[in-house]
Order: structure tokens, then C-alpha cells, then sequence
């Protein structure tokens, strides 16, 4: 794979692309587990799939070549991210809601736009389960600017990101920003699954800001040390998967999810043999 790396301009892209979204990613979705929220990542998921769904009936229609469906898909995803913050504020009680609402449209939505688009071809099916040869160097260069917003953001609110994880009321009765930063958090974090899509695919985009997340939880002592285990976690199932997926002429969506439940099963047992080992001493 190294020759093909050193040969091929796509292979690189995708081979960056994926070191940057297995970095941001579990960096995001170590506050997205700590707040509850895993199954935002697949609401806006389904969304970002409108998105896409959208575009390529556009340039289809009109042929419009300014805007890719990769570029719709972000914009879709930004607005879906917004519709979820606003309906959390009006079901304050039932704040969980607000997800299975905005799924619910984004799945509607992606079915009509893929039948309009001609239903699902090959196009669909990379953006479905990614692609080894799908990021464009305008593409890499978006999720390099999506990376620096990121760390930004978390460098620059970390402290205020921490505390409303954890304590939400306690954080917005001391006079914090809560909306927001809530409304900057929920933008960063559509922006990395639309960034996300191109490696790992739509249908699987949760389970790299989950499953190494998960992973970390089991064997970190503190929240850094989560954020921390959870990155390393995450590249390397990014990395691991993309070079299966080459060799194997697969998605590397799939290889990527499995290399990190594989790496979360073997956490666990560890772990478990750990202390049986521990208590029986």
C-alpha cells in the first residue's frame, strides 16, 4: 500500500483525510457520550444523507458543478444540527425527542431525493459506506479547516464544554453562555459527521464517535485521559481500516467499525481478567 500511497494523489487524501477524521471524531464524541447524546451522530447522519441525496439531484438536474452533493450534504447537516438544538429548547423535558424527530425527516427526505436522483447507484453507495478513493484534495483541505475549527473550539471553551457536560444547570445558573456554546458545539459536531461520511460512510459514522469513546471509558481515570485514549483508539481503527479496506477492495466503513468493536471486545475482556486477577489476589 505504501507504493500505491506514494503513486496516487487519492489514496493520499484519503489516507490524511482519515488521520484527521479518526482525530476529531472520538475528540467530539468523548463530550457527545458524556452529555447522552450518542444518537445525535446518526440523526445527522441520516441528514447529512439528505443532504447528499439533494445534491446529486441537483447537479443531475441542473448540473450544477460549483456545488458537490458532499458540499449540500455539510450545509443540510449545519441546519439539522440548528433544528435539533431549537427543538431540544422547546421539549425541555423531553430533550431526547429532538433526535428521532430530525432522523425522521432526514430519512424522508434522502428516500425522495434518491428516487429523483435515480435511486441508489455508485455514488450513493460510497457515500453510504465510504470509499478508499473518494476525497478530493478540495475535500481534504474542507476537513483541514473543519480539524482547526475543532481544536479551537475546544482549546478556547474546554473548561465551558466540561462543565456543561457534566452539569448543565450548575453551568448556566453561574452565568455561562449556555445557548451559545451549546449552538457552536452541536454546528462542530455536524460539520465533523459530514467530514466523517467520506471515510466511513453514513450508515456508520456514529460508531467512530462512539465505539472508541467506549473503549476509553473502560480503562481512563480521568476525563482527559478519556479524550486522550479515546483519539488513539480511534486512528487506530482509521488506520487499520483503511489499509484492510485497500487490500480487500472493500468500503472501509465496515473495516473501520470493526476493527473498533474488535478493539472495545478486547478492552473489556481484558479489563475483566484484570480484576478477576486483582479481587482473586
Amino acid at each position: 500500500m505504501l507504493d500505491a500511497l506514494l503513486s496516487f494523489e487519492l489514496l493520499r487524501n484519503t489516507f490524511y483525510t482519515g488521520l484527521l477524521v479518526g482525530f476529531i471524531a472520538p475528540l467530539l464524541g468523548t463530550f457527545i457520550v458524556v452529555r447522552r447524546l450518542s444518537l445525535i451522530a446518526d440523526g445527522l447522519s441520516h441528514v447529512t444523507l439528505a443532504g447528499i441525496a439533494f445534491g446529486l439531484f441537483m447537479q443531475k438536474k441542473y448540473t450544477l458543478l460549483f456545488l458537490t452533493p458532499f458540499h449540500t450534504g455539510i450545509i443540510f447537516s449545519i441546519i439539522g444540527a440548528i433544528v435539533i438544538e431549537n427543538l431540544r429548547s422547546v421539549y425541555k423535558a423531553f430533550q431526547e425527542i429532538a433526535i428521532p424527530i430530525t432522523l425522521s425527516l432526514g430519512v424522508g427526505l434522502s428516500v425522495v431525493f434518491i428516487a429523483l436522483a435515480d435511486g441508489i447507484n455508485t455514488d450513493i453507495f460510497a457515500y453510504l459506506f465510504g470509499s478508499v478513493a473518494a476525497v478530493s484534495r478540495s475535500d481534504l483541505y474542507l476537513i483541514l479547516v473543519t480539524t482547526g475549527l475543532v481544536l479551537l473550539l475546544i482549546i478556547f471553551l474546554y473548561k465551558e464544554l466540561f462543565a456543561l457536560s457534566f452539569d448543565e444547570e450548575f453551568a448556566t445558573v453561574s452565568g455561562m453562555r449556555a445557548k451559545v456554546i451549546h449552538y457552536l458545539f452541536i454546528i462542530m459536531t455536524a460539520l465533523v459527521i459530514s467530514a466523517s461520511i467520506r471515510i466511513v460512510g453514513v450508515l456508520l459514522v456514529s460508531a467512530l464517535m462512539t465505539l472508541p469513546v467506549a473503549t476509553a471509558i473502560r480503562v481512563a481515570k480521568s476525563f482527559k485521559q478519556t479524550i486522550i485514549y479515546s483519539i488513539i483508539y480511534g486512528e487506530v481503527a482509521v488506520i487499520v481500516g483503511l489499509v484492510s479496506g485497500y487490500y480487500l477492495e472493500i468500503p472501509p466503513g465496515g473495516t473501520i467499525v470493526i476493527t473498533s468493536a474488535i478493539l472495545l471486545g478486547l478492552t473489556l475482556l481484558v479489563k475483566k481478567w484484570y480484576l478477576a486477577y486483582i479481587y482473586k489476589g
